[in-house]
């Protein structure tokens, strides 16, 4: 095949005999394409060279190939998490991943947010919790024409605008675990104040033990705020209690993690003597010891549907998964009480 001039798309469609959306998919790496069409346009893309220009596609669409992550949250590991998934699927396409922190206490957060989206221009965004429970934000992405697609621990709006997973009903789940372990004094670190998966995880933690029959003490239940030492504060308040509790359930691994430490610090065994429980299943859950009986939170998966959803036409963002399926890993952690 012989290279004339600089090749376009619509080269690459009139030889590989498909249409420029086809191309177009390929390129962007959609899997609504079959193997068979897309080698055989990958084939005329790498013999009449053709790369694609994305200035070219910006100025004509009046938007970057720029996808933005907006968030304001406290769990660095969440966050990164969220990255890696949107980079596996950027990856090899015209996109690039923008990062915009905000401050969701500042009472000019959505002008700031809206002032980022008319100077940025991106593709698409996607809103990480707590701020995509923001139903205002939402409105304004779709003000400017701007996709979006928010990430929760419940469901916040239709399924080509979000990425949800099953918080209550696996807490639950993880506290039933305790309770057919024997315990009966469990505890729970809560999240932050205003953050939906701090709701859904305490809405968890409450039904099992309803359930079970088992009286909810508020003494039970300490602040915390998906940090390591928000944790630790928490743990010292709770194993304050008398009689101390035979497990906790922190609402992340940062805050289970501290729990551990302060157990550590008072001469308490792990599980010997208290049962610990968190929530993200980070690397740091299976390094420590004993290993940490979490659940895993499929953030990276939730995060390539999000990209998939951003980047692809409106048929392909339906077709996506919006629901999420976390599950409960058991380690070391956990043992029956004591007493």
């Amino acid at each position: 095949m012989k290279k004339t001039g600089q090749p376009t798309i619509n080269d690459v469609a009139r030889l590989s005999q498909v249409s420029k959306k086809t191309v177009s998919r390929v390129i962007n790496r959609s899997p609504l394409v079959i193997e068979e069409t897309r080698q055989r346009v990958e084939e005329v893309i790498a013999e009449l060279g053709y790369i694609p220009n994305p200035q070219a596609r910006a100025l004509a669409l009046r938007r970057n190939f720029l996808i933005a992550l907006i968030h304001d949250n406290p769990n660095g590991q969440m966050v990164l998490g969220v990255q890696q998934g949107l980079l596996e699927m950027l990856r090899g396409t015209e996109f690039e991943l923008l990062l915009h922190p905000v401050d969701r206490g500042m009472p000019d957060m959505q002008e700031d947010i809206r002032n980022f989206l008319e100077r940025q221009r991106p593709y698409g965004v996607m809103l990480l919790p707590p701020i995509s429970e923001n139903d205002a934000l939402a409105a304004l992405c779709a003000s400017i024409g701007c996709r979006y697609v928010r990430m929760g621990s419940a469901t916040l709006d239709v399924p080509e605008h979000m990425v949800a997973s099953n918080d209550r009903d696996v807490v639950r789940g993880a506290i039933e675990y305790l309770i057919a372990a024997g315990h009966r004094r469990i505890c729970m670190i809560a999240g932050p104040a205003g953050f939906r998966s701090a709701h859904e995880r305490q809405l968890g933690y409450e039904d099992a033990l309803t359930a079970a029959g088992i009286a909810i003490d508020r003494a039970w239940i300490a602040q915390g705020d998906y940090r390591f030492e928000g944790g630790k504060r928490a743990a010292e308040r709770l194993l304050d209690l008398a009689p101390r509790p035979t497990a906790i359930f922190a609402s992340n691994d940062e805050m289970a993690i501290g729990t551990m430490h302060i157990a550590d610090q008072r001469g308490l065994e792990v599980p010997a003597d208290l049962s610990i429980i968190g929530f993200d299943d980070t690397p740091i859950a299976s390094h420590v010891w004993p290993s940490l009986t979490t659940v895993r939170w499929p953030i990276a998966a939730m995060a390539r549907a999000a990209a998939l959803k951003l980047i692809g036409d409106e048929e392909e963002a339906a077709k996506e998964a919006a629901f999420f399926s976390s599950t409960l890993i058991r380690r070391s952690s956990v043992a029956p009480p004591a007493t």
